[in-house]
């Protein structure tokens, strides 16, 4: 199936956070059954990838604030999902994904690969992983202080 052909826009920003929200939504449907969201996915993949990892390093990977972030770890500690240890100080938390996490997420990984292959044959193999790699770069660009801020 071709992907749909939708008219660019002028700002980045906004083409981002269109195509943010349709992926976004693709992998919503896809996981709903799984138990968890695509938000919580990443969340799952990203402390299996790292390990034990202290809160701020999981936020400069993923670009989130520490209030963001802070919320978004809590339901998934409820759940049993991940576990926290202190850091080298008092002020440092250390998140870590559980057994009960890595069960969760080996149970969503297989809709989740199904997925990435729908998605990567719907815009092309040649395409997907330039995309990503655009991606990062956009993101790190992002990331950077503003060269001009304005007045």
């Amino acid at each position: 199936m071709a992907a749909e052909k939708l008219p660019a826009l002028d700002c980045a920003c906004a083409s981002l956070r269109r195509a943010s929200r349709a992926v976004t939504q693709l992998y919503g449907a896809a996981l709903r059954d799984s138990g968890v969201t695509p938000t919580q996915l990443t969340l799952l993949q990203a402390l299996g990838r790292m390990g034990p990892v202290p809160q701020g390093a999981l936020g400069r990977l993923l670009v989130l604030d520490p209030t963001t972030l802070s919320r978004t770890l809590r339901p998934l500690a409820r759940a049993g999902w991940i576990r926290s240890a202190a850091g080298r100080d008092r002020r440092e938390s250390r998140w870590a994904l559980s057994a009960r996490g890595r069960r969760q997420f080996e149970r969503a990984r297989p809709v989740w690969e199904g997925i990435q292959r729908e998605l990567k044959a719907r815009v092309g193999g040649g395409e997907w992983r330039r995309l990503l790699e655009d991606l990062a770069d956009v993101a790190g660009a992002a990331s950077l202080p503003a060269a001009h801020p304005s007045p």
